[in-house]
């Protein structure tokens, strides 16, 4: 076995923090909810994979629903995610989330005008209930550079290892670059709170993003998470209020 590096030093021993703080918020009963959004190939399942990797099974779940069936569609929007939110004890990280309707919706054409403007007005106060029910909510923005994107995403269609990362709408990522950056801003613009505010992440560099993510989440959560080094300010930082800079 090889020599660890440093980054497989600080990530082993940001999981052993993972796992005391875990092990913390079920004793307190706790619901920990991480929403996990952001561009295509930026990440997500890299880091939600290092990030639960030694978390408790059964206390854990990693939620990525498909696209809704004919009946989900015709209910409540964010009906079919109420299912999935945790009860005391759990923690629930979803990979892509009600934000669908914030992003890739509107940009392809899924939801009506209408809908996007809704769902902007409905998600804070859906969101606000979450919180004031007392929900550790945490929402992530992984964001990721356009020539980051291109490289990864051709990667994937070169190695048959990442056939299950390739969808029919990776080419579109590519094609409609400027409206997911319009959606994204006024996503972000739109949702972001006092009680549920948006954080962005600089993923092309992907272990330097999912330590950081760690780093984030645990002092969210608090607990024995609190005591963890603080994310680099470069990496992490309020998605809202610094539009200026996100990849554009």
């Amino acid at each position: 076995m090889g020599k660890k590096t440093d980054y497989d030093e600080t990530l082993e021993r940001l999981q052993v923090a993972v796992v005391e703080t875990q092990a913390w918020t079920i004793e307190q009963g706790l619901r920990t909810l991480i929403v996990l959004e952001g561009r295509d190939t930026a990440g997500k399942d890299g880091a939600i994979k290092r990030l639960t990797e030694y978390m408790s099974p059964r206390q854990t779940r990693v939620v990525a629903l498909p696209k809704p069936t004919e009946r989900e569609a015709s209910q409540w929007y964010f009906q079919r995610y109420v299912a999935h939110l945790p009860a005391a004890g759990e923690t629930v990280l979803l990979n892509r989330s009600w934000y669908n309707r914030g992003g890739v919706e509107p940009v392809m054409g899924f939801c009506t005008p209408e809908q996007h403007e809704r769902f902007l007005h409905d998600a804070p106060r859906f969101e606000r209930s979450l919180v004031e029910d007392g929900i550790v909510l945490v929402k992530l923005w992984l964001d990721i550079s356009k020539g980051e994107q291109a490289q990864r995403l051709e990667e994937r269609r070169e190695d048959p290892l990442k056939r299950f990362k390739l969808s029919s709408l990776d080419a579109e990522a590519e094609a409609r670059w400027d409206a997911y950056s319009l959606a994204r801003n006024q996503m972000l613009e739109a949702t972001d709170s006092k009680f549920a505010p948006w954080t962005a992440v600089a993923t092309d560099d992907k272990k330097t993003a999912r330590l950081n993510i760690i780093r984030h989440v645990l002092r969210c959560i608090g607990g024995p998470g609190a005591a963890v080094e603080a994310p680099d300010g470069d990496v992490v930082f309020p998605a809202a209020k610094h539009l200026d800079r996100l990849y554009r």
